[in-house]
């Protein structure tokens, strides 16, 4: 199998033979830990593999609470489930799907897939990983047993206000949600940073963006995505659950909020979540249909430019669930718009893989089926969504089952069936054993009829005029067949799940063995596999490099290729440059350690904690959260003392970098981004509470003095450039000394603002604009606490003599946290003075 884009392989990077003790050393260092201290695995194929079974697990769950919705509304005047239970129950069901099963299942496979995939030995944060699924695994186990007490949030998966406000939902109902899923998206945006920086810097020694597989492109694309769209629902989060505990009227309109505020903010991030959800499926399928076909994928390079333009543009039409809000006309338009222009990119997707069909040999498999079970699906779903986006048919159509049927052909075509056929195509990683032929096509018929059968009737229903998140209705409505098929069709749907979970388990349970190519695939993550990957990180020269170069599997299991072996005696990978991936340096990786355990379950005890107001404990888990985290923090940035390593034959490469040049100064720089966005959020919240004052600022309320506010601006300033000039102090006694000075400039600047805004009558209670100040003013204050700890926690580094001119990325990321404090004060300051300036 060759392609236009092969080229001759080059002389191998390392020829000569290697010892056998190379082999042995790497099993070593990279063995996983038995018994208890498999807690303690950073792993990235241990981690995706828990990541996978937790997801599934919700989906599982998830799964059971829509076939008691489906139980309650199969009959009219059902009285299986009261009007409160299924208010809890829909809300739970719609929320585990998406918050507990879509975003963290995308991003559990891309953790198991993409280090193989790319030829690296680990993704460059594992103990992030680590963090990341725990506190997913504690914060949601947590979350949803909260149904059992009775406690489950029940005001829709979306939790509009005024319902969710206090005076509606007086109760902790939705406070369990606000804290919840908050923070079960922290999970998600650390995984995001996690796959950007693995993706552009561990790719192997010459995968080249142009050779990279299109699924590690669809995986960049929704990290990006991540980045910018879930801190919308972290700010909303915040500002409801401030309104519910300090009652800061952002959404309550008697005293200027504006329960629309909160639709702008959750739909921002809800409609590029789909998005976010079907991209990682359409990199799967790009990645199955050349293998199954037996032929490259037609128009790789337009299929990628399609990623990133589906991506840009989904994020214009959060609106589109908006149309009835009382937008104007101009803004539905140009939404509307936007609604229809995402097909067209879409649709060069679909094309290419019709076409990689018609070019290649079809076999009738079970992933080739769940593929095209996903484009029959897939492609209904969103020619219904064509239809929604048309302003007259969704002010008919909207909050009715129409647009529940819609939403499960996106969903269910653009992520389960992509995901079944992908489970069954990569099954044989896990133990080398592939899932059952002949139980995996009934499989796939349960779960394709029972899904057309359960809601392709819902769009009648839904044209019949039946609204959305009622729990029972009368006969005399005539929607008592279509009910009656549609739940039918659901537990045919649950069947075929219930099938492929014990086709799982038999096949699991068989014992471990190689698991070749069974597929006869082109790309890496076929190559043999152990805890360390692979023996060697192999040199690519192609898109499909195992079709293209058919001794690469010997060659690098010999150890013929990059880093044959532990330069260092720790875990290794290669940092390559982000466009041309030409090798950069070494990267010693952390290895198994309890701090990422211990911080993900004090994170998630502190959020659970503070929801069912044990205030004391919740605080306790806190402080052991932020402990674990310095402490994870202490031992990373810890450089073995030679400078240069060995990584073939004729090859010396630097052992880390600093600066630019430094993975963990780009992963700080994409949190700063995710850090803005929250701002930004923030600030939008303000602009459009003005915006709708007649008097800005309101009656009682005013700016503090132009003085005290180029005050606090000069202190903040005056703060970063002492850090900037502690990054250039080879003394540790004067480096100290700085940190201390640079610290209080900064709680100064930060005092100055906060006292200033208290003297102008600054009442978050009184009005919604004083609500928006404060929290924006209450979020300048929590970075000021973060950089008393940060520089706390430099200069116990500095004092224990490991802040050299070599361990110095905790200083140079710390800088970096400093000035963009410095930066948002006063963008702050800028903002309030132009926005109210009368």
């Amino acid at each position: 199998m060759s392609t236009p884009h092969s080229e001759p392989h080059p002389p191998l990077p390392s020829s000569v033979p290697r010892p056998d003790g190379e082999l042995e050393q790497l099993e070593r260092i990279w063995r996983t830990p038995k018994g208890l201290r498999f807690l303690t695995t950073v792993n990235n194929s241990t981690i995706g593999l828990l990541y996978i079974g937790t997801a599934l697990l919700f989906f599982v769950l998830a799964g059971i609470l829509g076939l008691m919705i489906r139980a309650q509304l199969a009959l009219p005047e059902s009285s299986l489930l009261s009007a409160a239970v299924y208010n809890q129950v829909f809300t739970m069901h719609g929320t585990v799907m998406m918050f507990l099963f879509a975003i963290p299942v995308v991003e559990a496979i891309s953790v198991f897939l993409l280090p193989a995939m790319l030829g690296a030995r680990d993704l460059p944060f594992p103990r992030l990983s680590a963090y990341a699924y725990w506190a997913y695994a504690a914060g949601g186990l947590g979350f949803f047993l909260s149904i059992f007490a009775g406690l489950a949030p029940d005001g829709g998966w979306f939790m509009y206000p005024p319902l969710t406000g206090k005076e509606h939902s007086p109760g902790i109902n939705a406070d369990f949600w606000l804290l919840g899923i908050g923070f079960i998206e922290i999970s998600a945006i650390a995984g995001a940073i996690e796959l950007i920086v693995g993706i552009l810097f561990t790719r192997a020694p010459g995968m080249t963006l142009s050779r990279m597989p299109v699924y590690a492109w669809a995986m960049l694309v929704i990290a990006l995505m991540i980045v910018f769209a879930f801190p919308a629902i972290i700010a909303g989060t915040a500002l409801l659950e401030l309104e519910r505990a300090y009652d800061w009227p952002f959404f309550i309109p008697a005293r200027g909020g504006d329960p629309v505020l909160w639709q702008h903010l959750f739909w921002f991030f809800g409609h590029p979540e789909v998005y976010i959800i079907f991209l990682p499926a359409a990199g799967m399928v790009s990645m199955m249909i050349p293998t199954l076909v037996g032929s490259p994928l037609v128009g790789q390079r337009p299929v990628v430019i399609a990623l990133g333009a589906v991506g840009v543009i989904s994020f214009a039409l959060w609106a589109h669930h908006m149309f009835t809000a009382g937008l104007s006309l101009w803004s539905a338009t140009l939404v509307s718009a936007a609604s229809m222009m995402v097909v067209v990119p879409t649709a060069i997707q679909v094309f290419a893989w019709i076409a990689t069909l018609w070019r290649g040999q079809v076999r009738i498999n079970t992933p080739m089926l769940f593929v095209l079970g996903f484009l029959f699906i897939f492609v209904l779903g969103g020619l219904t969504g064509v239809m929604v986006a048309v302003l007259p048919f969704d002010w008919q159509a909207h909050d009715s089952y129409f647009i529940v049927a819609h939403l499960h052909y996106v969903l269910i075509g653009g992520l389960v069936f992509p995901m079944f056929g992908a489970l069954y195509y990569w099954m044989p990683l896990v133990n080398g054993h592939q899932l059952s032929e002949r139980l995996g096509r009934w499989v796939f018929g349960l779960m394709f009829g029972g899904m057309n059968l359960a809601f392709f009737p819902m769009h009648l229903t839904g044209l019949l005029g039946m609204p959305r998140r009622v729990y029972t209705y009368s006969p005399e409505m005539g929607w008592k067949l279509l009910n009656l098929v549609s739940s039918i069709g659901a537990f045919i749907l649950a069947l075929g799940v219930l099938l492929f979970m014990i086709d799982a388990v038999r096949t699991l349970r068989k014992p471990e063995r190689r698991h070749g190519n069974p597929w006869q695939a082109p790309t890496l993550e076929w190559l043999h596999a152990e805890d360390y990957a692979t023996r060697s990180i192999p040199d690519v020269r192609s898109r499909e490099p195992l079709w293209d170069h058919p001794q690469l599997p010997q060659e690098v299991e010999a150890g013929a290729h990059w880093l044959p072996g532990s330069a260092t005696g720790r875990r290794e990978t290669i940092v390559t440059s982000p466009v041309a991936a030409r090798p950069l340096y070494v990267q010693v990786l952390p290895g198994d350690s309890w701090w990422p355990f211990a911080a993900a379950i004090g994170t998630a005890g502190f959020f659970l904690l503070l929801t069912v107001e044990l205030a004391l404990a919740a605080w306790a888990c806190g402080l052991v959260a932020v402990a674990s985290v310095l402490a994870w923090m202490w031992q990373s940035d810890s450089l073995p003392p030679q400078r240069m390593v060995r990584v073939a034959d004729k090859v010396l490469l630097p052992l880390g970098a600093r600066g630019v040049l430094s993975h963990s100064w780009w992963a700080t720089i994409i949190m700063l981004v995710v850090d803005i966005t929250v701002f930004a959020s923030f600030l939008f919240a303000h602009i459009h509470t003005a915006m709708r004052l007649e008097i800005c600022p309101p009656p009682g309320s005013s700016l503090p003095s132009a003085a005290a506010t180029w005050t606090s601006c000069a202190l903040l300033v005056a703060g970063s450039l002492l850090m900037a000039w502690a990054r250039r102090q080879t003394s540790c006694g004067w480096q100290r000394l700085v940190f201390v000075l640079a610290l209080s400039c900064m709680l100064g600047g930060v005092g100055v603002d906060l006292g200033s805004q208290l003297a102008a009558g600054l009442d978050p209670v009184a009005t919604a604009w004083g609500a928006t100040v404060a929290a924006m003013l209450s979020y300048q204050g929590l970075h000021a606490v973060l950089l008393a700890i940060l520089a706390v926690y430099l200069l116990a580094r500095s004092s224990s003599g490991r802040l050299t001119a070599v361990n110095r990325a905790t200083l140079d990321n710390c800088t970096l946290v400093w000035h963009y404090t410095t930066l948002q004060g006063l963008c702050m300051a800028a903002a309030l003075r132009i926005i109210n300036a009368s």
